[in-house]
């Protein structure tokens, strides 16, 4: 059966590094107008059930600097939910397609596709999990901090699928990892036992301020993800102590980076100032998503 990533912890702490390394050395040779052919003569079929513009862009133009072709297909032009199975569906796409990527709402989704699918799936985002946004965001912090094994990440804000998958993978990688959460709106307990005995720890807090100093990694995201627009104006007033300020950056120290997954609310989860401030990995972060996402290409297609 094809190898697929579905979670940030499919992978192995050394294949997780392997793959970083790997996007290191393309980031480098892009800018000196390097081409690959891993690819080439390979096609490259994107799913979204979600509207997208970092995902669908990343892994546009990597599959296209790969050498590769890309198929789009949405919840609009196919019979996916009108007549035909994820479990088909994924059976006859493998016949088409070397490589599958979904952006989905149900982890359940990505399950049922590569249990029957021959070709490896590469889950792009669904309800529990955002793998690719891990590897992006373990990137930027190795590139900012020097490292990642040892590094204090404090993450403020929804216990959602980017602080389970980010907040997992960089744990894997040795790092010690504070998720600062209100009560009701914390990681689901799946992912604390997932978190048991991984070379570094996560941990689950209340009160940011109790960690917040000499973090060498600040992270948030938005309050309100896609289909949670109901609950907007509740979301705004429980979670209206858990931003990145000007002054939590301060108290956390001059080695502190600042991370968001994007989109951004400007002054609602994260001030303006610090987003274009010194102190901001974001835009590395985003840009991490291709390279980082064409090196597991890279390892899926490879057989490994």
């Amino acid at each position: 059966m094809a190898r697929s990533y579905l979670t940030e912890l499919d992978l192995t702490p050394e294949e997780s590094l392997a793959i970083l390394a790997d996007a290191d050395r393309m980031k480098a040779q892009r800018k000196d107008g390097a081409h690959r052919t891993d690819l080439a003569g390979k096609h490259v079929a994107v799913y979204f059930e979600k509207p997208s513009v970092r995902t669908r862009i990343s892994f546009t133009v990597g599959v296209h600097e790969l050498g590769g072709q890309v198929v789009e297909l949405t919840a609009g032009n196919t019979k996916l939910g009108h007549g035909e199975e994820l479990e088909d569906f994924a059976r006859v796409v493998s016949g088409y397609v070397h490589l599958f990527v979904a952006r989905v709402f149900s982890q359940q989704s990505l399950r049922d596709m590569a249990a029957t699918a021959t070709i490896p799936v590469i889950n792009a985002l669904s309800d529990e999990r955002h793998p690719c946004q891990a590897l992006a965001d373990v990137m930027a912090i190795r590139e900012k901090v020097g490292r990642i094994e040892g590094v204090k990440f404090v993450y403020v804000g929804d216990g959602n699928n980017v602080a389970a998958s980010t907040g997992l993978l960089a744990a894997a990688l040795g790092a010690d990892v504070y998720v600062c959460s209100p009560d009701g709106y914390r990681l689901p307990d799946g992912i604390m036992a997932e978190a048991q005995g991984l070379k570094g720890r996560l941990t689950q807090l209340t009160d940011p301020r109790e960690v917040v100093k000499g973090a060498d990694v600040l992270y948030t995201d938005t309050w309100i993800s896609m289909g949670q627009e109901a609950e907007a104006e509740g979301r705004r007033k429980i979670f209206k102590d858990y931003r990145i300020t000007e002054a939590m950056v301060a108290e956390a120290g001059p080695q502190a980076w600042v991370m968001h997954c994007l989109p951004a609310v400007r002054e609602e989860e994260i001030e303006k100032s610090v987003m274009y401030g010194a102190q901001s990995a974001i835009w590395d972060q985003a840009e991490n998503r291709l390279h980082a996402q064409k090196a597991l290409m890279r390892f899926l297609m490879s057989g490994a």
